[in-house]
C-alpha cells in the first residue's frame, strides 16, 4: 500500500551549519541550475532513475518524478559559520568553482549570510573562530533554536532540515552525558565539555521536529539521547559522515572482489588534502575520527570473521596529510594486495584525483531533499536506506552495519519502492522463465 506521504508543498530551508567549501559548492550549485547554466550532475535524487514492476514493463522514471521531493525552485539556504564571510565570499576563496561561474550568481550567493556559529576551539584546534556565539552550552543551544524559527519566518519556509557541512570534531566516545535525553538536557543546562558543537545543532534541530544529516564522521546523533530525542518528536537522523573519494572506490571495488571470494592480505590508502577540512585534520586527535570512520568500511563488508581464510589478516592503513597547493583537488593513492587461486598473489593500485566538494555537494542536497520526504512520511528515528550517502551507517542497536555500495542502493531504492507503493524488486527474475516455460 501506498504511503500517505505530505506534498512538498510551499518552501524547504536546507540551514547548513559550516558554510565552507562543501557548503558554498551546493549553494552554488543549485543556484547554477535553477538558472540553466549547468545540470545536477551527481545527485541521485535529480539525475538518478529507478525501475519499477518487471523488465518487460520499461518503467524507469526519474526519481524526483516518482517521489514527492521539494522542487530545486523552492529551496531557501542559510546557515552558520565561523567566519563572517558571505557563501560569495567564502566560496570564492574556497577556490572550488570558477570564478566565472561564481559571478554569474553573485548576487544569490552575496544574499546567503552566515548567522554566528556555536563554536568550541576544543573540538577544532586549528581553527579560530572570529564569528561565534558566546555563552554555556544550554544558551548556544537556546540560540541556535531561536535561528532556526527566526530564519523560518523571515523566509516564509514551511519546513526546515539541517546538514552539517561543518569540519571534523575531535575524536570521543559516547559517555554518561550521552545516555539518555534527560542527561543530555541537564549536561546542557551544566555546560558539560563532553557535549560538542555539532550535538548542540543537532538538538536544536530535533527538539523541534526537524530533519539532522551529519556530513562528517562526528559522533553527533550516534547517541542515545539523541535517538531518543528524534523517535520523541518522529524526526528522522541518518548516520555519518559524507560517502565521496577514497572511501567511495572501497565500497565500490571491495564487494566486487568479495563477490568473487579473491583474498586480501592487505590496503594501504593515502591522501592528501588542502581545503579547510585538511586543515582541522591534521590535528591528531581530529585524524582519529576520520580514521575510525573509514577504517570500519573494509570490515563491514570483508566480514573477516565469517571468511578468516581470505581476509582474517588483512592489514588497512590509512593516512591524510594536509596539502596545501591541492586545496579542494583530493588525491588518494590506494595500494591493494590481493591474491587468487592456489594463494597466488595480485596488486590493484588505484589514483583517484577528485574534486572533495564536487563529490559531497551533491550528497549533501540529497540528504536534505531525502530527509525532508521521511519527515513527510512520518518515518522517525535510525533511516538507515540513507547509509547509500554514508560512510558510517547508523543501524539499530545490535544490528551490524552494510556498507557494501550496491546492497545500500537496494535498500534506499526498495525504500522508495514501498513508500509509493510499488512491488519491492529482488532481481531474482525466475518467472519470466516459467512464464516461458508454460508458454510452451
Amino acid at each position: 500500500m501506498k504511503t500517505n506521504i505530505e506534498p512538498a508543498e510551499g518552501k524547504l530551508g536546507i540551514l547548513i551549519p559550516g558554510l565552507g567549501a562543501v557548503a558554498t559548492t551546493l549553494i552554488a550549485g543549485v543556484e547554477a541550475v535553477r538558472k540553466g547554466i549547468s545540470q545536477p550532475f551527481g545527485s541521485v535524487t535529480q539525475m538518478g532513475t529507478i525501475r519499477l514492476g518487471k523488465r518487460t514493463e520499461n518503467r524507469r522514471p526519474k526519481i524526483k518524478d516518482f517521489v514527492p521531493l521539494a522542487n530545486l525552485n523552492d529551496i531557501v539556504f542559510g546557515g552558520w559559520d565561523v567566519f563572517e564571510d558571505n557563501v560569495y565570499e567564502a566560496a570564492s576563496k574556497a577556490k572550488v568553482l570558477e570564478k566565472d561561474l561564481l559571478f554569474s550568481i553573485k548576487k544569490e550567493l552575496e544574499a546567503v549570510v552566515p548567522m554566528k556559529a556555536a563554536f568550541d576551539k576544543n573540538y577544532a584546534k586549528n581553527l579560530t573562530g572570529t564569528h561565534v556565539k558566546t555563552g554555556t552550552r544550554y544558551e548556544l543551544a537556546q540560540a541556535v533554536i531561536e535561528d532556526i524559527k527566526n530564519f523560518k519566518a523571515k523566509n516564509n519556509c514551511d519546513r526546515i532540515v539541517l546538514v552539517w557541512c561543518g569540519s571534523t570534531e575531535i575524536y570521543y566516545e559516547a559517555s554518561e552525558v550521552h545516555s539518555t535525553l534527560e542527561k543530555f538536557e541537564q549536561g546542557l543546562r551544566e555546560d558539560n565539555k563532553l557535549i560538542s558543537p555539532s550535538m548542540i545543532y543537532a538538538y536544536a534541530a530535533l527538539i523541534q521536529g526537524i530533519p539532522f544529516a551529519n556530513g562528517a564522521p562526528n559522533l553527533t546523533v550516534d547517541i542515545p539521547a539523541m535517538i531518543e530525542l528524534a523517535k520523541l518528536t518522529q524526526t528522522p537522523i541518518a548516520g555519518k559522515d559524507f560517502k565521496t573519494g577514497q572511501t567511495l572506490m572501497k565500497t565500490i571495488l571491495a564487494p566486487g572482489l568479495a563477490a568473487r571470494a579473491l583474498g586480501v592480505n592487505g590496503w594501504f590508502s593515502d591522501n592528501i588534502l588542502g581545503n579547510r577540512d585538511g586543515l582541522v585534520l591534521d590535528d591528531p586527535d581530529n585524524f582519529k575520527t576520520k580514521e575510525v570512520s573509514k577504517l570500519g568500511v573494509l570490515e563491514d563488508i570483508f566480514k573477516p570473521e565469517d571468511n578468516p581464510e581470505l581476509y582474517g589478516n588483512i592489514y588497512h592503513k590509512i593516512r591524510i596529510n594536509y596539502y596545501p597547493p591541492h586545496g579542494d583537488n583530493k588525491e588518494s593513492w590506494d595500494n591493494i594486495d590481493i591474491f587468487g587461486w592456489l594463494g597466488y598473489k595480485m596488486q590493484i593500485k588505484i589514483n583517484f584525483l577528485c574534486r572533495d566538494s564536487i563529490l559531497a555537494a551533491p550528497i549533501a542536497l540529497d540528504l536534505a531533499l531525502f530527509s525532508d520526504m521521511a519527515k513527510r512520511a512520518n518515518l522517525s528515528g535510525i533511516q538507515e536506506w540513507l547509509s547509500f550517502y554514508l560512510k558510517s551507517p547508523q543501524t539499530a542497536p545490535g544490528l551490524p552495519a552494510e556498507n557494501d555500495i550496491f546492497k545500500q542502493l537496494i535498500k534506499l531504492e526498495n525504500t522508495l519502492r514501498h513508500l509509493m507503493g510499488e512491488d519491492l524488486i529482488t532481481h531474482l527474475g525466475l518467472d519470466y522463465y516459467e512464464e516461458l516455460a508454460e508458454a510452451k
